[in-house]
């Protein structure tokens, strides 16, 4: 491997799943403790906020884009790649087919990606995904509070669902809030 490459070039450091953040911990230790501060520009988890209703609580949580994956904005020296590769947690650069060789980022990768982020951060808190088609539910509010019901549409970009209810012995469809409904138990 060529001792350097390129500044400002992009790589994929692959890691078990949800260790992402621990990874990231375990590398900027590593890396000031090396003093090879110079050679890393950024180390990025994309990722947007969303949340969730739990118990009829909002709760707000960080979801990855890519869980398993960091992104590297770096000089990939080979002692920056030994000290990476050596974490705990990490299963290795991102490699093209058989190569060893960390395979970098195209220009317009990274620009989808980012781009992705700054959508996510513009749009602010989005609800994550919670409900399917089948899903049995309970409505926790509005006029059908309280109704059971099984979930027959999702409609993501609205953040509703259509919920099919038994109203007086008539399934009924009825679009509601993902807020005001969640999984029966």
């Amino acid at each position: 491997m060529a001792e350097e490459t390129d500044s400002d070039t992009w790589y994929v450091l692959r890691t078990f799943s949800n260790h992402e953040k621990k990874v990231r911990r375990y590398l900027e230790s590593e890396i000031e403790r090396l003093g090879l501060e110079d050679h890393v520009e950024e180390i990025l988890i994309p990722t947007e906020t969303v949340f969730e209703m739990k118990g009829g609580e909002k709760k707000t949580k960080e979801k990855t884009f890519f869980p398993g994956y960091i992104l590297l904005n770096c000089t990939l020296t080979s002692e920056l790649r030994d000290v990476a590769e050596d974490l705990p947690s990490v299963i290795g650069f991102l490699t093209a087919g058989t190569g060893d060789e960390p395979t970098q980022l195209r220009e317009e990768e990274v620009k989808r990606i980012l781009g992705k982020m700054d959508r996510a951060e513009e749009m602010g808190e989005q609800p994550e995904m919670p409900f399917k088609a089948g899903d049995p539910v309970k409505v926790v509010d509005g006029p059908f509070d309280s109704f059971n019901g099984i979930v027959e549409d999702v409609y993501p970009d609205k953040m509703k669902v259509k919920v099919m209810v038994s109203i007086f012995g008539r399934k009924t469809p009825v679009e509601l809030d993902y807020l005001q409904v969640e999984h029966e138990e």
